[in-house]
């Protein structure tokens, strides 16, 4: 299981992204200052950190150089929007920059992606009796293949890593078409149907009223 910590001196949002990563399947822990989160990174083995910029006593830039010997990537979650605060970031070494506010579903993939680059991210992912092999693209149920399309597949892949979160519609279909979402179209509603029916989640791939799908897994 990777192990994430979350740095952030606001409490509420390193408890929102700590209980949307763990219901994704990750250890996270947190820390509201700079000189905790270096204390924590002597102790613990962390296969990424996500760093605000501005902390109380050790902002980001410094963590970042800090955490540089223990090869650890790094995504930056700030509100510095400016170009040159992106451009500083990467510069230094950040895997990766979201900016405040940010939508679950992309923090959720952004850290999947660095991991992935790392080959650090999980490869295989289980939920009952569906097994999802990442890398090579299989699906089995109750021991045996299932056959998904492409469009299937990264649908599948974004509920099992958001487990019992809601997700939009429009992220979910812009995620997977990778075009704009129109709201007359029943195209993600066919593919979710196939879903239930292929993977024998009609009671756990539910509706969400006004928002879209949630996989609802037991903890």
């Amino acid at each position: 299981m990777n192990k994430i910590l979350i740095v952030d001196d606001e409490k509420a949002i390193c408890d929102l992204i700590e209980l949307n990563l763990s219901a994704s399947g990750y250890l996270c822990m947190t820390a509201q200052d700079g000189l905790k989160a270096i204390e924590l990174i002597d102790k613990e083995k962390f296969d990424l950190l996500l760093l605000d910029i501005m902390l109380p006593g050790v902002d980001g830039y410094d963590i970042l150089e800090y955490a540089r010997p223990y090869k650890i990537p790094v995504i930056f979650i700030t509100a510095k929007h400016e170009v040159k605060e992106r451009v500083k970031g990467l510069k230094l070494g950040a895997d990766d920059y979201l900016v405040k506010p940010f939508d679950v579903v992309e923090l959720v993939a952004r850290v999947e992606a660095v991991l992935r680059r790392y080959h650090k991210a999980q490869q295989v992912l289980t939920v009952g009796d569906v097994v999802v092999d990442m890398e090579a693209r299989r699906v089995m149920r109750a021991g045996k293949p299932v056959v998904l399309t492409n469009k299937e597949f990264k649908l599948l892949v974004l509920f099992v890593t958001n487990k019992n979160i809601a997700l939009f519609r429009e992220n979910l279909y812009e995620r997977v078409w990778e075009e704009e979402y129109y709201c007359d179209s029943r195209t993600l509603d066919l593919h979710v149907q196939r879903l239930r029916r292929k993977l024998g989640w009609e009671h756990n791939l539910v509706a969400v009223y006004k928002v879209g799908y949630r996989l609802e897994v037991p903890d």
